[in-house]
């Protein structure tokens, strides 16, 4: 599987707790135990309210969904929208959504931009029309489909037509403790020197508990220091409509049957804590359901986890989860199996030891610290399905060069600088300025074309960039620094190397395609005194940009020997890298491929005019990286950022940078001019495309409302922040495109 970098938003869509109701109590266990096993992860909860007043909800729930009103449900997907959520997890029954038959799950799903997977805590093996229709609209909507048991596999796919591919089998959670005396927890609960049977959950009629009542008198016949414990409340939707006649046929039934004293009612909904100590008290549990069509049962799952003795009728959970001599599986509707096996338990120890333990033992595999990481494997699949399932579409497609608009570069710009980055469109002052982008940004000013109306708007925003590249630079050190906060507070002594040689790059430009005399004035002393430190930088980079710089240089003053110089000893450095570091396989200068990859390649090319072994190397690295960038249907696909790629590793797919596109623009354009091959215009097209959504997702990271463009393409989307560096990567490139 396609490994993506960590999940970091996990939405939740449930009833949930405090709401009494075992899905809500399965959704915050699940969604407590993904937080625990993936602490870097950020899980967030909508939580689905069939009442007015709604719950007091624990933190964690962010959202609360109106069950009987469609317009949550669509608000809601559109706050995870919102919130960059990655993936959101589903737990689905027909009775938990409004609508006929929970329909409106399905407007959520409509207006939900993200990845989803969905729990089915109920498969119908004889749906309606309309209930099958909703499984198959879930299956269009949906990556993934989590099943609990294998029959819930068949029926997804021989009922509902769900592919294989899609479903993925995980137990339900139980809890993690240990296999433990019983005898050592019934103190608290007053059973002391008795026998234990225990039924727990939600109660109604379809729970078969009379049954367990009616075989305690042939039980109690053979041992009769057995007790009974019942435990759990009335099911709330059967509470409302019959109140507690279940709980009271029952009382009077063990009334009937002379066994008032051996049955325990422990009328509450229990915490997870106090259901392991009633767990942990129980000798033998028993699951009496009255019809086999429960795909699971989450009170089997929790005694079978704890290693009880278990009786069960053949429901489909409890056939495939008590196979192998886990339990006993009884007739249904039969007291007199129920009594038998009972006593079949009490009368040999040893095979009641041992099934405990063969529970016990299978049920390491189901404690939640393994679901967990069975679901985010889960997760991470609907990410790639979601990637492989995009851009389709764009085969055919015809893009052209979207009209100029500087809209968001004035946004992002105030008088000190332009901004690094964006919460979404809007300017984010957190991280302030930086060297990198307002070096590019001052590039971009002479690059462009220059319009009536856009000229005097240019020429303001260079004064800003170099005047922020002046300040920058200590002419002291003949360093420049990086990073300023913004209180204007510079945070180091001076800046990586390669923001060093990018500014150089930016004031090389200026001298050689400026007409202000001001600015290329005082670009000449920030160059010729930030040039000299390069040469004993390390950075590949750093020697590329610089090169650039000078090569934009050069042509206004050709008799620059010592320049000259400089560039000749840096391109020989790239060179040597470069033959360091090939192979037949491996045409590249470094034994790894990361960002800005291409600046390599283009500083050789350029510099090749007088240098025909440099020609021919930056032409070759460059051919072999657009190779291996391209994807099986030939758009572009950059290296990711997130693992980038190693020697003799994996290519991180994402997340892909704009960074990566507008310099394989700019290598291809320099390649192109350099030998006038119909390929490289055909390559500079083909990457510039990539913006417009030629690319693995078939979606645009410009955005023609903002004039801005997006950080990156993520696995399943793209990343909705619009920073400095991704805006002028799409305005650079599009600069050199309108050259081309």
């Amino acid at each position: 599987m396609q490994e993506f970098f960590p999940l970091k938003k996990i939405a939740f869509l449930s009833d949930y707790i405090p709401r009494r109701c075992g899905i809500a109590t399965f959704a915050a266990s699940l969604c407590e135990a993904i937080s625990a096993q993936f602490p870097q992860t950020d899980c967030l909860v909508a939580a689905i309210n069939d009442t007015p007043k709604g719950y007091d909800y624990p933190p964690e729930v962010h959202f609360e969904i109106d069950e009987q009103n469609p317009l949550s449900y669509r608000h809601a997907a559109e706050f995870f929208n919102l919130n960059n959520v990655d993936v959101v997890s589903i737990q689905h029954e027909f009775g938990i959504y409004g609508g006929e038959t929970g329909e409106f799950i399905l407007g959520f799903l409509k207006a939900l931009e993200i990845p989803s997977i969905v729990t089915l805590h109920t498969i119908l093996k004889e749906p309606n029309k309309k209930q099958h229709s909703i499984i198959q609209q879930l299956d269009h909507y949906c990556e993934r489909f989590i099943v609990m048991t294998e029959k819930g596999k068949e029926f997804l796919e021989t009922i509902y037509g769900v592919s294989s591919k899609k479903i993925d089998i995980i137990a339900h959670g139980v809890l993690d403790v240990p296999f433990v005396d019983s005898n050592l927890f019934k103190e608290r609960f007053h059973v002391e020197g008795k026998t234990v049977l225990l039924s727990f959950g939600l109660l109604s009629p379809n729970k078969g508990l009379e049954y367990v009542i009616k075989a305690l008198p042939s039980i109690l016949q053979k041992n009769p220091q057995v007790v009974y414990l019942i435990v759990g409340e009335t099911h709330p939707h059967h509470l409302g409509r019959h109140g507690e006649t279940y709980r009271e046929e029952l009382i009077n039934l063990a009334r009937e049957c002379g066994v008032t004293d051996h049955v325990v009612f422990h009328n509450n909904f229990v915490s997870t804590e106090q259901l392991r100590e009633f767990i942990s008290a129980a000798d033998i549990y028993i699951t009496p359901y009255c019809n086999e069509a429960q795909i699971c049962s989450g009170t089997l799952a929790y005694a079978f986890g704890a290693g009880k003795a278990l009786i069960s009728t053949p429901y489909w959970h409890a056939q495939e989860l008590l196979s192998n001599e886990h339990g006993i599986l009884v007739p249904f509707k039969n007291s007199e199996a129920i009594s038998d096996a009972v006593n079949r338990f009490l009368a040999d120890p040893n095979l009641m030891m041992a099934m405990r333990k063969k529970a016990w033992d299978a049920g390491r595999a189901m404690i939640w610290p393994v679901v967990a990481q069975r679901y985010e494997e889960s997760f991470k699949k609907a990410r790639l399905a979601r990637s492989q399932s995009a851009g389709y579409a764009i085969t055919n497609k015809t893009f052209s060069i979207p009209p100029l608009n500087l809209d968001h570069l004035e946004r992002m710009t105030d008088q000190t600088g332009l901004l690094q980055h964006a919460t979404y469109h809007i300017p984010n002052l957190k991280d302030a300025y930086c060297v990198d982008d307002n070096a590019r940004a001052l590039i971009l000013t002479v690059l462009l074309k220059h319009p009536s109306k856009n000229q005097k708007q240019l020429e303001h925003f260079a004064d800003i960039y170099l005047a922020f590249l002046s300040y920058a630079f200590d002419f002291e050190k003949c360093r420049f620094r990086n990073f300023m906060n913004y209180e204007h507070q510079w945070q180091e002594a001076f800046g990586s190397e390669d923001s060093h040689a990018r500014a150089i790059w930016a004031t090389g430009t200026i001298l050689g395609k400026s007409s202000n005399q001001g600015h290329r004035k005082l670009c000449e002393s920030l160059f010729q005194c930030g040039i000299a430190p390069v040469l004993k930088f390390t950075s590949p980079r750093s020697w590329a940009f610089t090169i650039l710089g000078i090569m934009e240089y050069l042509p206004s003053s050709e008799g620059d020997c010592t320049t000259r110089h400089v560039g000749d000893l840096l391109a020989e450095k790239l060179l040597h890298l470069y033959y360091r570091n090939t192979s037949s396989d491996w045409k590249w200068f470094e034994p790894y491929v990361t960002y800005d990859n291409a600046r390599l390649s283009q500083a050789l090319i350029s510099y090749g005019s007088t240098h025909p072994e440099m020609l021919e190397v930056g032409l070759t690295s460059l051919r072999w990286l657009l190779q291996e960038q391209l994807s099986p249907k030939g758009h572009f696909s950059p290296i990711g950022c997130h693992g980038f790629w190693k020697r003799d590793g994996v290519k991180a797919h994402f997340d892909q940078q704009p960074i990566e596109a507008c310099a394989m623009v700019s290598a291809c354009l320099a390649a192109y001019a350099a030998t006038h091959d119909s390929f490289w215009k055909q390559s500079t097209q083909c990457c510039f495309e990539w913006f417009l959504g030629r690319n693995d997702l078939g979606l645009s990271l410009y955005d023609k409302k903002t004039g801005g463009c997006c950080d990156g393409l993520l696995p399943d989307r793209v990343n909705g922040n619009q920073g400095g560096e991704a805006l002028l990567s799409f305005l650079l490139a599009r600069a050199e495109m309108v050259s081309l």
